[in-house]
């Protein structure tokens, strides 16, 4: 079983050699890491191409489009192999972990795997929290629709699900609850307890929840969230109806 790891790169400089070492670790000669890389005003671009160079499993694909879910979309577009792993940029990978979310699918028989993580500083201390002590960790269409638990860094996905998922809708939120729900919609979702990366959270970002569940939201931000909940609700209704299964049976649309 081959790996893709999709990777999102921009102004990340600081810490992707440090991930790329820690991916790299994870894997076998079959598999591959594809870089989608946004404009930079650092040093990102010379460093992944040098990597690149060194390295034939690791493949650099420019993104015109700026922003995150664009740049995810256009780094899963060059997948080749089986699974998909996504990563961000200035985590760090356990060494086991492929292997920790590849017993998940076979064992669970899913379509998409979710594991913990460790919660860090950017020196990569540990803090008191993990990805699935932070959230409201539990299945559910209607739940992660309103109150999104799904962290990309943390996801992988059978290449089944990419028909489905792309193109990524432009007027959702982000990329990774996106995938998340349309996992939810037509196949089967595992999550696994073990945590496989340290999660750097940079400044504010390691005192922000997310979801609905934020207390304090402006009436701007709840009506564009009731609004991307609909653009959900009539993408995916668009996407599949019928019987679940696990992703690796041939699914007809209604």
């Amino acid at each position: 079983m081959s790996i893709s790891v999709a990777m999102a790169v921009c102004n990340g400089e600081k810490y992707i050699e440090q991930q790329l070492n820690s991916i790299i670790h994870n894997l076998k000669k079959e598999d591959e890491i594809i870089i989608s890389y946004n404009a930079s005003e650092d040093a990102t671009l010379e460093m992944i191409e040098e990597a690149a160079h060194q390295l034939p499993i690791i493949k650099v694909y420019s993104c015109e489009e700026k922003g995150v879910i664009a740049n995810y979309e256009n780094a899963i577009s060059h997948c080749n192999n089986e699974y998909i792993f996504l990563a961000d940029q200035d985590d760090v990978w356990t060494d086991n972990k492929v292997e920790k979310v590849m017993e998940c699918f076979e064992k669970e028989h899913a379509i998409l795997v979710m594991h913990d993580s460790q919660y860090t500083d950017d020196d990569l201390n540990h803090q008191n929290m993990t990805l699935f002590t932070d959230k409201d960790i539990k299945q559910g269409y209607v739940h992660n629709l309103i109150n999104n638990c799904y962290d990309g860094c943390c996801l992988a996905f059978h290449r089944d699900l990419i028909k489905m998922i792309l193109p990524i809708p432009r007027s959702v939120s982000m990329h990774d609850q996106w995938i998340g729900l349309v996992a939810e919609k037509v196949g089967s979702v595992s999550f696994c307890n073990e945590k496989l990366l340290q999660h750097r959270r940079h400044g504010n970002a390691a005192k922000k929840k997310y979801g609905l569940s934020m207390i304090f939201r402006t009436s701007y931000q709840v009506t564009r969230r009731l609004q991307e909940m609909n653009s959900y609700v009539r993408y995916l209704n668009g996407i599949w109806k019928g019987p679940k299964n696990n992703g690796t049976e041939q699914k007809e649309k209604a």
